[in-house]
């Protein structure tokens, strides 16, 4: 026979695994030799990966712009004045009548945005028979609260609907001037145990860093038509003849501040020696101010709404009590917490740094009570103040 040579392995039908003998010559072959990782790259993989980063991208991107159209068609064909309704307590029939709680919060600059819609919203809501304006604010400018004590008298003789107010933690000076649209009907102003009001009177703050000035060689060197274009100025003094200029000014709003609590407060009307004894800025506690005639009752805002109800002549239970919120902002949706935009704009930020009067409880400028109210300042800074 002929000598027929051993079968060698076919490497088409796929590689056996090595023998003994293999892996020990393999060993013998790499001892002492370093080890070395190599990574094979992958182009497929990475690929597919940019791709899918690229998507999630677009997606994002596409969804917050579509968001961002929405507002846009919302807000240009808007009804609403730009707020939701929300649903507080009673009756959850969408054809229920109404008491809307209005809110007035922080300090007040020009009076024309969220309080403005909220009072726009409920003069065309023909459901809603009664308002309680909920009061959290320390006051601010003479334009602003008069604004809004005006749209809120306006809108309770027009719709002829009760207005009951509902003080928080602090309503005071222009706080309290707006909380006199109730008018001359009982029983309509209710202040928590704990509520700080009264604080009436006017006053336009004013810094004199002259000194200062002096001490570090600086010196204004600003140019005015007129000596009185720089009366408030503060790189110098006020002047006597420049003060008694600005108390004529203060009591003309002084007056008006007076005025508009004798149409909210009748027994001054009959006794407003009684009204110049308080009107001296003087802040007060809610059992005192209840005492000297300055609110009706010590309540919480269920008892202000359970009043409402009552003028209007509505069943609580059958009534639905709803208040409105500023719609939700992409911002909201995402959860990024603190980018809600804020009735503080440049042009408000703009108004209360200017020199002018205030119905204002607090001894600060009024660009920094803007954003906080609770906290009193202890400095004593010289400022204009009319109040007796």
């Amino acid at each position: 026979m002929d000598n027929v040579p051993p079968e060698q392995p076919n490497s088409s039908q796929g590689d056996s695994p090595p023998s003994s003998a293999q892996k020990a010559a393999i060993g013998t072959l790499l001892e002492g030799q370093p080890v070395q990782v190599v990574l094979v790259h992958s182009p497929q993989v990475s690929l597919r990966r940019w791709m899918m980063w690229l998507g999630w991208t677009l997606f994002a991107v596409t969804l917050v712009a579509l968001l961002g159209l929405r507002r846009v068609h919302t807000n240009f064909f808007d009804t609403s004045h730009g707020l939701t309704e929300s649903y507080v307590s009673g009756s959850t029939d969408s054809g229920a009548e109404k008491i809307a709680i209005l809110s007035v919060s922080g300090v007040i600059a020009d009076g024309s945005g969220y309080v403005k819609k909220q009072i726009d919203r409920i003069r065309k809501d023909k459901n809603v028979k009664a308002v309680v304006v909920r009061v959290v604010s320390p006051g601010g400018t003479v334009t602003g609260s008069d604004y809004i004590y005006h749209h809120l008298t306006q809108l309770r003789e027009q719709r002829e609907i009760p207005i009951v107010v509902s003080m928080g933690s602090v309503a005071a000076s222009g706080g309290y001037y707006v909380a006199m649209a109730v008018g001359d009907q009982e029983k309509s102003i209710y202040a928590e145990p704990t509520t700080t009001t009264g604080s009436i009177g006017v006053i336009i703050p004013h810094y004199d860093v002259s000194g200062f000035m002096e001490d570090h060689n600086l010196k204004d060197d600003s140019i005015a038509t007129h000596p009185r274009k720089r009366m408030l100025s503060m790189t110098k003094p006020i002047t006597d003849d420049d003060r008694a200029v600005l108390d004529e000014y203060l009591e003309a709003a002084f007056d008006r501040f007076k005025g508009v609590i004798k149409s909210g407060r009748p027994a001054f009307r009959d006794d407003p020696a009684k009204l110049d004894e308080l009107a001296t800025g003087e802040v007060f506690a809610a059992e005192k101010a209840k005492r000297v005639g300055l609110v009706d009752e010590l309540g919480f805002i269920e008892d202000a709404i359970d009043r409402a109800a009552e003028l209007a002549g509505l069943d609580t239970d059958k009534a639905q009590v709803v208040r409105y919120a500023a719609p939700v902002t992409v911002a909201d949706m995402l959860g990024i917490p603190g980018v809600r935009s804020s009735s503080v704009d440049v042009a408000t930020l703009f108004e209360l740094s200017t020199p002018q009067a205030y119905y204002l409880a607090s001894t600060r400028p009024a660009i920094i009570s803007t954003f906080r109210f609770d906290d009193y300042s202890r400095l004593s800074i010289p400022s204009l103040e009319k109040s007796r």
